[in-house]
């Protein structure tokens, strides 16, 4: 170390060090500044008063002295004694290539340091000491370390301080050559405020003095220096919606290069870019979630890249948000990433010439692209976006090219009112950066927005007071400021458009469709969690495009699911994140006028096709008044009337369902069964329940689609069923209608419908089947095979595409409510149905959702807005239907004249669910819209949503009151039924039922003048005994089979019932003998439909029924109560004749494209069944139990018995059919086709026989009626 020279002592002056308003240092190059102020612009509280420095003496001389304490530190380096023994020291390299803290009382000083250039520095600092008269003052207080300041921290144990020492440890190390030392002088700005500014310059090697001449800035400019948090707070109202690049922060991505193994900074000139067009586009996000304890664990770090990898997630382009330096460095050291990603916005930390990430949390961008990226700053500490520019990916604009531009967000978290306001004020910022940069790019908008949309979070919240009713608003309001810059949320899009939903199945409360951040279902959210009671799913993470005309949006889906167990706890599943990922998929091209509807959905029919926006009736917003608005209003109604089932309920449904598929798919002989191979069947929910708006009192429907016939399916399907008895399965009855045969079950107390499609494809593709398109082959399918799969078509859009499916179905359930309140519930009448409600009211709700003047309506605001909407709805001459659906091509109907009402689903075959509507049922619909409408928007009352609108109680009895007594006369059609077949009597009711609808037309049209109204009901009288009123039930008074035993038995079955039609006049003021004109017409149509009933052999039979039809005045109606007798369970045999003619109908329907002799051979054989149906009725008047055990099962039934039975080898045996042209054949069994569309399909009805190869046996001969395979041979 150079020992201290004194100069000579006439020159020579001792000057005090106390003043720390100056300073002299070493100051590295400009050059090394951006590396060291990244850390230094978020963790040094001196960023910008300091630049980056090795303070050399500080505190220095006083301001006014300091001329003359320069000049004689300059003159000791001209001294022969400094020039030679301390000159080449002082130009060695000064390198700092460790890390150090200093301690102090409240906080700590993360530092770079060096060993070797320590010893030089300390060395110099000595002489310049000297050359001031040795020192004093605090200067040698405490022994001299070179240090250069990074960071400051708080609690030296806290993991935040470790993590931090880490960073400054890994920025690559800083090296110069010292040629000068700056003197710095503090130049105040006001109260508090103050910056070192460069006064001059001393040469180390020749003491040269370079002044300034002033104070010179080391910092261009201070207008973008970050603030504290507290001085930004005050700024946020008058700057909130400006967000400035920061230069700073922005830097070149990485490519990696093969040859030398490394990642490296890439320019545009360093590789070729690639010549083949794009046609799509991929985006994916993902919060990988950060380690917060120290040392960080890399235990997910493998998952979380294998969920990365996995195909659900394969991107073009990946943005991560919570990256940590240790993650970064494990990524883009695995080989497969490296090869998936090649580009990524910032380096490998661990890699000696790349320094760490700026945050401790941070956005990273990966991509197969190459790109650029610059930081938007928001103003707020450790805040802000990645902006990305794809160089080869844009649009074109005459002659400027226009690059896709991403923007990466990782807003605040919490729900507090500043976290709103911050997130608020962020989304404002980047969206008003977005416009003003690059106002007709291409956008892309990703990442973790941390906006709470649970509304059972916000409400809690509200009633805690965490947040205020303003920062609700804020957050309802969002949704608008994206629609303001035209950006569309790709899950939403993707539910409208038949994206994927299985990763969300919308069964939450309002808000958490979609959900991304689910610790119901994700053990790493639920964890952290648990410690914040926030334990409601959010859709935290969105992906939002604006295309421009250059992308389209197709396809959305959710990754991240793949989870691992580990030997600590091989029962527990390891998740990769907290977070699921999320992947939009785009088209790329030229849209033109096609991506200004996507953008613009239909915010104006002008967007829609000519033949469309004729049709659209615009829905507007109506606000509840003020006594119905208050949020939870219409929740708390509905749980007052016990429309919301419980969740006991709920999960007593959920089991009767499992073991209805576990019974139907008898999934315990398939496991028995080995491997071999079972054909698909798909049993799900449709209806109501499928939809989530079931109550307490609904059915479930059910169906079954898979490879069978009908016919062998219901034969299969009872006879597993009746096994299951012991399990509680019974089987009530067997309906048959024209869309097929369904059986009407009760499993553990809860009434089920049971339907079935043949259709193998549909079956093999399930589910992924219902997001084809209806131009896939796999839907070429017969009508009656289509119809079936509606309304689970139907049902399923619905589901993925309303806006928010909670409010949706608390709707829903309020208007089925009022609905049934009203008798206007039953499609059967022409009336409204579960489907139909939902069509009307999903139409209203994505209307309103996509109208960008509205905010996120509540459900109090949905039902106004209904019941306004149709109550002013032009029925007669406009369709109801979704223009956000039917948009792309000409409304796919052609109402007809008979059609009055027109409520349009989606899928084929028929799209009006409204045929039964009749137009006296349809002016009820209308009157019915109007009244509610009147009663809701009335402001003269303040009653409740129950008072308004809904009955006191929900149950028919009490709705029926009204009509009752609302007329002046009634149409009254009595039928009285006294067989012995329960399942008889159930179709004579059916029928009559089914043939109303036709007499309120014949009505309509015959007798114009009145206006009538039927109840979809059934009545009985009231009949009073001592002990009570006599039972309703259809199992009173029989035996086991249902026999009757005596007197009360047959009293039991005696059935007397009536339905009515109200009567008024079209007109008020109808003269009388319009009116006498009006009731002879109507007597006329009565009678006619009497003899019309009583007319149809095949149904009406004297001896155990009749019908009636008149006209009664209200005095006459006498005490009646609807009926709620139980027509009895389905009796095996009781319907079995029917079966073969029905088969032989399904044949002839399915070979109608063969040979119209097919047709005239069933139709001959029919005449024959026909002749033998009168004596059989004979026979089952007096004994509806004879013997059937010796029917023969049909060709179908034995083919599918060889083909499916694992006793049997098919490919032991041969079909034996009659050629048209050439007489019998035979062909093996596995050759026989039984598609219709196959070249060699050969309808069922030729089969002649089955025979046994291996011994030569025929086991099924049609002829003959034998039969071994099923025991009832001859």
């Amino acid at each position: 170390m150079a020992e201290p020279t004194e100069p000579p002592s006439s020159s020579f002056r001792k000057f005090s060090l106390t003043s720390h308003d100056t300073a002299l240092a070493l100051v590295p190059p400009k050059p090394l500044w951006p590396r060291l102020d990244r850390l230094r612009a978020l963790y040094d509280k001196a960023y910008p008063k300091w630049p980056p420095h090795l303070n050399l003496v500080y505190p220095f001389v006083r301001a006014e002295v300091l001329s003359e304490a320069v000049q004689q530190i300059a003159a000791s380096f001209l001294e022969p004694a400094a020039s030679s023994s301390s000159s080449s020291s002082s130009l060695q390299g000064v390198c700092l290539n460790r890390v150090g803290v200093f301690e102090h009382k409240r906080d700590n000083t993360i530092y770079l340091c060096g060993d070797e250039s320590g010893e030089v520095v300390e060395g110099l600092r000595e002489k310049v000491v000297a050359a001031l008269g040795g020192g004093g003052g605090e200067d040698g207080k405490e022994k001299y370390k070179m240090h250069l300041t990074v960071a400051q921290s708080e609690d030296k144990g806290g993991a935040a301080h470790k993590f931090l020492v880490e960073k400054v440890g890994l920025l690559p190390a800083v090296e110069w050559h010292a040629t000068e030392l700056a003197v710095l002088v503090r130049e105040r700005a006001g109260p508090g405020q103050s910056v070192m500014r460069l006064w001059g310059t001393i040469g180390l090697e020749d003491g040269r003095v370079q002044s300034m001449g002033g104070l010179g800035a080391f910092y261009e400019t201070t207008a973008g220096v970050l603030k504290n948090e507290e001085e930004v707070e005050e700024d946020e109202d008058g700057r909130e919606e400006v967000a400035e690049k920061d230069q700073l922060q922005s830097g070149l991505p990485y490519y990696f290069e093969e040859e030398t193994q490394r990642w490296v900074p890439f320019r545009s000139s360093t590789l070729e870019m690639e010549e083949e067009e794009r046609t799509a586009l991929a985006v994916a996000s993902y919060n990988v979630l950060a380690e917060f304890e120290w040392p960080a664990s890399e235990a997910r770090y493998p998952l979380v890249v294998k969920n990365i990898l996995a195909e659900n997630a394969d991107a073009d382009v990946l943005v991560l948000q919570e990256v940590t330096d240790g993650f970064l460095s494990y990524l883009l050291g695995d080989e497969q990433i490296r090869e998936a990603y090649p580009f990524c916005s910032h380096g490998p930390p661990n890699q000696d010439d790349i320094e760490p990430l700026p945050n401790y949390l941070n956005m990273v961008v990966l991509s197969k692209a190459a790109f650029d990226w610059e930081y938007v700053s928001f103003h707020r500490k450790h805040k802000g976006a990645v902006v990305a520019r794809f160089k080869d990916i844009g649009r074109s604009d005459g002659d400027r090219f226009l690059p896709v531009v991403l923007a990466a967000v990782h807003l605040s978290h919490g729900l507090t009112d500043g976290a709103v306001a911050a997130k608020t004020t962020d989304i404002k910022r980047i969206l008003g950066y977005l416009s003003e940069t690059y106002p007709k790019h291409p956008w892309v908008l990703a990442g973790d927005f941390n906006v709470t949309t649970s509304s059972a979070s916000i409400d809690a919240a509200l009633k805690k007071k965490t947040i205020s009713d303003l920062s609700a608003s804020h957050l309802a309001n969002l949704d608008e400021l994206f629609a303001e810059v035209k950006l569309d949320d790709a899950w939403k899009s993707s539910l409208e458009d038949g994206g994927d939903a299985s990763d969300s199945d919308g069964d939450g409360l309002e808000g958490e469709q979609g959900a991304t951040w689910d610790p119901t279902a994700n053990g790493v959210a639920a964890a952290m969690a648990a410690g914040g009671g926030n334990m409601r799913p959010q859709r935290y993470d969105r992906i939002l495009v604006r295309g421009e005309g250059f992308l389209e949006l197709s396809k959305f889906n959710m990754f991240g699911f793949l989870t691992e167990r580990t030997s600590d706890a091989p029962r527990s599943e390891v998740f990769a994140s907290d977070h699921w990922g999320i992947r939009c998929s785009m088209n790329i091209g030229e849209f033109g006028d096609k991506a200004d509807v996507l953008s613009e959905e239909i915010d104006s029919p002008a967007v829609l096709a000519p033949e469309i926006a004729k049709l659209v009736v615009p829905v507007h917003l109506e606000k509840a008044p003020e006594h119905l608005a208050r949020a939870g209003s219409v929740e708390e109604s509905l749980l007052e009337l016990g429309v919301i089932p419980s969740e006991e309920e709920a999960s007593k449904r959920e089991r009767a369902l499992e073991l209805l598929k576990n019974v139907i798919l008898d999934t315990a002989a398939m496991g028995a069964a080995g491997t071999r191979l079972q054909p698909a069947v798909v049993v799900v929910p449709v209806g109501s329940y499928a939809l989530g708006v079931w109550t307490s009192s609904s059915d479930i429907d059910v169906l079954c689609i898979g490879p069978f016939s009908a016919r062998t399916f219901f034969a299969l399907a009872s006879m597993r069923l009746r096994k299951a008895a012991a399990q509680g399965i019974r089987v009530l009855r067997r309906v048959r209608a024209q869309t097929g045969t369904m059986l009407e079950l009760e499993v553990q107390d809860i009434k089920m419908d049971l339907q079935y499609c043949p259709a193998t494809s549909v079956a093999e593709r399930w589910p992924d089947v219902l997001r084809a398109p209806a131009s896939d082959p796999v839907w070429s399918l017969s009508a009656q095979s289509l119809s079936k799969l509606k309304a689970i078509r139907d049902i399923d859009y619905i589901r993925r595409s309303v806006p928010d499916l909670p409010t949706f179905r608390l709707a829903h359930r309020f208007i089925k409510t009022w609905a049934k309140s009203r008798g206007i519930y039953s499609a059967r009448f022409g009336f409204l149905s579960g489907i139909q409600i939902s069509l009307l009211l999903s139409r209203v709700h994505k209307l309103l959702a996509h109208d960008a003047n509205n905010t996120p309506c509540t459900v109090e605001d949905l039902l106004v807005t209904f019941f306004a909407h149709y109550a002013t709805f032009p029925w007669a001459t406009k369709p109801v239907f979704d223009p956000l659906f039917h948009h792309r091509h000409p409304l796919p109907h052609t109402r007809t004249a008979r059609e009055p009402l027109a409520i349009l689903g989606y899928f084929p075959p028929t799209l009006n669910t409204a045929l039964a509507a009749s137009t006296p049922s349809t002016k009820t619909l209308a009157a019915e819209f109007r009244r509610a409408s009147d009663l809701l928007l009335s402001t003269t009352t303040q009653k409740s949503w129950i008072e308004t609108l809904l009955s006191t109680s929900t149950t028919a009895a009490a709705a029926t009151t009204d009509f009752l007594t609302a007329h002046k006369s009634y149409i009254k059609l009595d039928v009285h039924y006294w067989g012995l077949s329960l399942a008889r009597g159930s179709q004579l009711l059916g029928w009559l039922e089914s043939r109303c609808v036709l007499l309120l037309v014949d009505l309509h049209r015959r007798a114009p003048g009145l206006h009538v109204r039927m109840w979809p009901a059934r009545f009985v009288e009231r009949l009073q005994q001592q002990d009570g009123p006599l039972p309703r039930g259809g199992q009173g008074g029989h035996g086991e089979e249902g026999e009757g035993e005596g007197e009360d038995g047959e009293d039991d079955k005696d059935f007397r019932g009536c339905y009515l039609i109200g009567l008024d006049k079209a007109d008020p003021e109808m003269a009388k003998e319009d009116l006498k004109i009006a009731l002879g017409a109507l007597q006329t149509v009565l009678g006619r439909f009497e003899g019309q009933m009583r007319g149809d052999e095949r149904m009406f039979d004297g001896r155990s029924c009749w019908l009636s039809a008149g006209v009664v005045k209200r005095a006459e109606l006498g005490e009646l109560e609807l009926d709620d007798r139980e027509w009895g369970e389905y009796t095996p045999g009781e319907e079995e004749e029917e079966e073969e003619e029905e088969e032989e109908e399904e044949a002839v329907e399915n070979g109608s494209g063969e040979d119209l002799l097919d047709a005239e051979f069933f139709a001959a054989k029919k005449d024959k069944k026909k002749k033998g149906a009168a004596a059989r009725k004979q026979i089952a008047a007096v004994d509806l139990r004879a013997d059937k055990t010796r029917k023969f099962r049909t060709a179908a039934d034995a083919l599918n018995r060889i083909r499916w039975d694992p006793q049997f080898d098919s490919s032991d045996f041969v079909v034996g059919y009659e050629d048209r042209f050439v007489g019998a054949q035979e062909k093996e069994l596995d050759a026989w086709k039984g598609e219709q569309t196959d070249e060699e399909f050969i309808p069922q009805h030729r089969i002649l026989y089955f025979r046994r190869k291996s011994d030569d046996k025929t086991v099924w001969d049609r002829r003959t009626r034998w039969d071994e395979l099923f025991g009832n041979g001859p």
